[in-house]
């Protein structure tokens, strides 16, 4: 077990089909780079695609992790997680979706927790309902990633999540526009964004990396920035990542 915490690290939107996954697994290939121990949990209890993604097998999910946390027979995490590299694990979202009724949304913090204890980041892939799982991994995680399109509907709800946190004094999340998942979303300038939102925009993705062949990478088990051509070919997208990962690991030496 590691002698400090990890960084906790949520992605959350206002609408499904913003590009979170993807862009937590480009997350999670540029903290490998920077050879940092990476656990990835798919927190989309109901629909989570992240094994089938990396196309990993699994017998144990987070279902197993919560009920043996309840029954206090949790021992090791390893129990629990695949082994996508030398560099990263992954727990799954269940295979059943009717287990993810039986995990109490109580559990949550304490998994998030023990995960920290392990690795040096835990990225957590989450769907975007406001519900108690989601509430609760929200208030857990040390930082949480807004990841928004340029679009009327998706501005509206990250403006209404902003304002939410606003109101609760919470301000340790960043926004992510993403503008490569429909290239053809470009209806507001930045500035008509930041306005719409309330917030700033800390981080863009660029509509350089739509990849036609994307879909066919992922479910190859490919994590594009992991390719050695990722930083030449897609070098402003490489950088934006690596800002994020910089930003995620400021000050861990402090960490106790």
């Amino acid at each position: 077990m590691a002698n400090k915490q990890g960084k906790t690290i949520c992605f959350f939107s206002g609408k499904g089909g913003v590009g979170k996954t993807t862009n937590l697994l480009n997350l999670a290939g540029i903290l490998e780079q920077l050879e940092k121990k990476v656990l990835i949990i798919d927190f989309d209890l109901y629909s989570g695609s992240v094994a089938t993604y990396l196309n990993k097998k699994y017998d144990k999910s987070i279902y197993h992790m919560a009920l043996d946390i309840e029954s206090a027979e949790f021992n090791d995490i390893k129990d629990y997680t695949v082994q996508v590299d030398d560099y990263i694990d992954l727990i799954c979202a269940p295979k059943d979706p009717r287990d993810a009724n039986k995990i109490e949304a109580s559990l949550v913090p304490n998994i998030i927790k023990n995960a920290s204890y392990y690795y040096d980041v835990v990225l957590i892939d989450t769907n975007h309902a406001l519900n108690d799982i989601n509430l609760n991994i929200l208030d857990s995680v040390d930082l949480i990633y807004f990841m928004m399109l340029n679009d009327p509907l998706d501005i509206k709800n990250i403006k209404s999540l902003v304002a939410i946190f606003k109101s609760l004094d919470m301000n340790n999340y960043k926004v992510i526009l993403n503008n490569s998942r429909d290239p053809f979303k470009d209806y507001f300038s930045m500035y008509e964004l930041k306005k719409l939102i309330g917030h700033n925009i800390d981080y863009t993705i660029s509509v350089n990396l739509y990849l036609k062949e994307m879909e066919n990478l992922i479910m190859k088990g490919v994590i594009v920035s992991l390719d050695r051509k990722f930083s030449d070919v897609m070098s402003d997208d490489y950088h934006t990542f690596l800002v994020m990962a910089t930003d995620i690991l400021k000050g861990e030496d402090s960490n106790e």
